[in-house]
């Protein structure tokens, strides 16, 4: 017998069971690609998406930061131009949104690598880009966006999490990156 409380009950449980369910089926040959290309990249490191996708490509920049890449989050009136030897991260659940899409033309035209964090890997999208990472969404049972918005953040905080320990990079180094005009 199961003991854990139905999810009609717990709504919570539901929530995490679908986040387990999307990272377990992440494919570990795209993570391990996509770790091995950001720990050996040198450069700029741009991300963007839309709406919550968005906010979940600036909290992966803070994380990058936090390792001690030049991260930028694309919109910022700080954000510099892109430009060769640089790498675009695009969030986008569909792999459809039009600003997104146009974005990854820039950054190629400008001669930046892309990458796209995407469920779409057949999306116009994903078929821009030089390298996908794959949420893998069977279904949901969630509003909107919001697993692909969760598993995102999960999968891009397990790739900051291997890169830290591939590039030996430390906790107190990253906390010393932290902003402490807070």
């Amino acid at each position: 017998m199961d003991a854990r409380p139905d999810a009609g009950d717990r709504p919570w449980l539901a929530v995490v069971e679908e986040v387990t369910q999307t990272i377990d089926a992440l494919s570990a040959d795209s993570v391990d690609r996509l770790v091995r290309e950001l720990s050996d990249h040198d450069g700029r490191i741009f991300f963007s998406g839309q709406g919550r996708s968005g906010l979940s490509a600036q909290m992966v920049a803070m994380r990058f930061t936090h390792l001690g890449y030049r991260a930028h989050a694309v919109g910022e009136v700080t954000a510099p131009s892109i430009g060769q030897g640089d790498l675009l991260i695009l969030f986008s659940g569909s792999g459809d949104t039009a600003v997104t899409v146009h974005f990854a033309e820039l950054a190629r035209s400008n001669g930046a690598r892309v990458v796209a964090v995407t469920t779409n890997p057949d999306s116009r999208l994903g078929l821009l880009v030089d390298l996908c990472l794959t949420i893998p969404i069977a279904s949901t049972r969630q509003f909107g966006g919001s697993l692909f918005e969760q598993a995102s953040l999960i999968a891009m905080d397990a790739v900051v999490f291997a890169i830290a320990s591939r590039r030996g990079i430390t906790f107190d180094e990253m906390k010393a990156r932290h902003t402490n005009l807070q």
